[in-house]
């Protein structure tokens, strides 16, 4: 069964009359997890796209920077995105649900943000109000401040980004530690370490960015040190 099936199963469970957001509470399994992974992207992703007010974006589209979505399951991926821009519950409500069911500290909460951050960029810009949506996201998931800039180096489209910063690091530490940083998000990027902690096989074209950007990041910091 396709993780858009499961999906749909979990949106057929809500009571009548219940949020999307009420989805969260009853998905706990590690099998469900995944499904909670993208409905939480697609459905922040959804909010996001008011934040920005280009409600008329393809959102089909943008979640295509993150998950694979085939043709005969582009209806229900649609279906979960109008449910989450109808629902009057606010993006902040759904960011804190989604925090309770992962917990303080999940890594998948950081895989999550990569995926916001996919979705607000696959426009080809990247607007202050989503810069200011996925700050209080990212401070509701409880993450530093140097967590969400080293996802936000990874996805939009500014200057080049600092390749410490790639890596979570300062932009004075030394070789050995970038060294260690680097080989760190190697080991986390990599798509079956990301599927074990919940991220669905679908959306692991996301690791593959990531790994592009890690890996360019420490052949950088390389290049300087042989520079002198």
């Amino acid at each position: 069964m396709s993780i858009w099936s499961r999906i749909l199963e979990a949106l057929q469970a809500l009571a009548n009359g219940e949020a999307l957001s009420a989805v969260f509470e009853k998905l706990r399994t590690p099998r469900e997890r995944t499904v909670a992974f993208t409905i939480a992207v697609i459905a922040l992703g959804a909010k996001m796209a008011k934040a920005d007010g280009q409600v008329t974006r393809n959102e089909v589209t943008a979640f295509r920077e993150v998950f694979r979505i085939p043709p005969e399951d582009e209806a229900g991926a649609a279906r979960v995105f109008n449910m989450a821009r109808q629902d009057v519950a606010g993006y902040e409500e759904y960011a804190q649900r989604i925090a309770r069911m992962f917990g303080p500290d999940s890594p998948v909460l950081c895989d999550l943000m990569e995926g916001l951050f996919a979705i607000a960029v696959a426009d080809g810009s990247y607007h202050e109000a989503e810069d200011q949506f996925l700050r209080r996201v990212a401070e509701i998931f409880g993450l530093s401040e140097s967590r969400f800039l080293r996802a936000r180096s990874r996805w939009v489209p500014d200057a080049r980004p600092d390749p410490f910063a790639v890596l979570g690091l300062p932009s004075d530490a030394s070789v050995p530690e970038a060294r260690k940083a680097w080989r760190e998000a190697v080991r986390e990027s990599h798509p079956d370490r990301m599927i074990a902690r919940g991220v669905p096989a679908e959306a692991v074209k996301m690791a593959e960015r990531r790994m592009v950007e890690v890996n360019r990041a420490w052949e950088e910091i390389q290049a300087r040190e042989a520079a002198g």
